[in-house]
């Protein structure tokens, strides 16, 4: 990626056409902050409700004026992220139009979790105050649907930790529910055991590490992961530990996970309680701990909602229509 030299672009007014004209320094950029055959120009259109016309290195925006300056500040955090060698996918671009309701470039950001391999900006206002709260808390718990980015924003906050030598290994964990814990009965190690439950963890690492330490950090035993009723008997010293999926704990086995906390550790929970897959009659710890610490200080909690999504588009419609069907099924119990 072609770095400028960081100018912001500059934005003008036409009356005549009733647009806002924004220029660009480096035209090398715009290719990146357009996206192929403009089709982050189109999400913009879409979203917002505007025209969005690139005319060599300027943009004619037209529509409403507020929606006009909304557009704006999209296209300068997106030249903004391109001027510093990221790349901008349509994720980014869904992102910053969340952002401009309520937060600026500057404070997104201050927010952002560099790590060797990538820095991973927060999308979303949930997501910057998910990961100023594991900054300045011992104990998160991340809630919502997935999708959000609760387990890779906690996994790219660890590896940057681990990178900067405020700790010394990362704990992942989840409870392999799927196989009730009676992982005897698979065939295999117990590595290959325990694997397919453990994947989604191992893949967030393996995005923002380099592989070949994470490699390292898996055979010196700085990186770990492991299911959940391994952690039984352990205290967790100078760790960043995260237990993934944890709506799947029951209420003894997540009592026994917060107590693990130990000397400079920090914990990040994180679980969606709607999707609840432990045998029926069976609480979720999740919930209970979430109820009985609600008021305990030095603890932080956000909850994350359909907006905050990050994957595909569709994904958020698919979650907003389950969503709608829970909602009318509580207002209807014989539906």
């Amino acid at each position: 990626m072609t770095r400028s030299s960081g100018k912001m672009a500059t934005a003008g007014r036409n009356d005549a056409a009733d647009n806002l004209i924004v220029a660009f320094d480096n035209n090398r950029l715009l290719t990146t902050v357009f996206g192929e055959h403009d089709e982050h120009l189109a999400l913009i259109e879409q979203r917002l409700g505007v025209t969005v016309t690139p005319r060599g290195n300027r943009v004619a925006l037209s529509g409403d004026a507020i929606m006009r300056e909304r557009a704006r500040q999209i296209l300068q955090h997106l030249y903004l992220r391109a001027s510093r060698g990221h790349d901008v996918i349509a994720g980014d671009v869904a992102g910053a139009i969340r952002m401009t309701e309520s937060i600026t470039d500057s404070e997104s950001d201050s927010a952002a979790v560099r790590t060797r391999k990538k820095t991973v900006v927060p999308r979303s206002p949930r997501q910057r105050a998910y990961v100023e709260a594991i900054g300045s808390h011992d104990l998160v718990f991340g809630t919502g649907p997935a999708g959000t980015g609760k387990t890779y924003l906690a996994v790219a906050c660890a590896a940057a930790e681990l990178e900067q030598g405020r700790i010394d290994r990362i704990i992942l964990s989840r409870p392999a529910v799927e196989a009730g814990e009676r992982l005897g009965f698979l065939p295999g190690d117990l590595k290959e055991k325990v694997d397919p439950y453990l994947r989604p963890l191992y893949d967030a690492l393996y995005d923002v590490m380099p592989a070949n330490l994470v490699a390292r950090g898996l055979a010196e035993g700085t990186i770990e992961i492991a299911p959940l009723a391994f952690m039984r008997g352990r205290t967790l010293t100078s760790a960043f530990v995260i237990l993934d999926e944890a709506q799947n704990a029951t209420s003894p086995q997540m009592k026994m996970f917060l107590t693990r906390l130990g000397e400079g550790s920090r914990m990040v929970v994180t679980g969606d309680p709607t999707q609840i897959d432990l045998p029926r009659g069976v609480g979720s710890g999740l919930d209970e701990a979430l109820h009985l610490l609600a008021l305990v200080p030095g603890i932080g909690h956000v909850t994350f909602t359909s907006a905050d999504i990050v994957r595909h588009e569709l994904v958020t419609r698919i979650v907003e229509a389950y969503e709608a069907d829970h909602i009318s099924r509580i207002g209807n119990p014989c539906a």
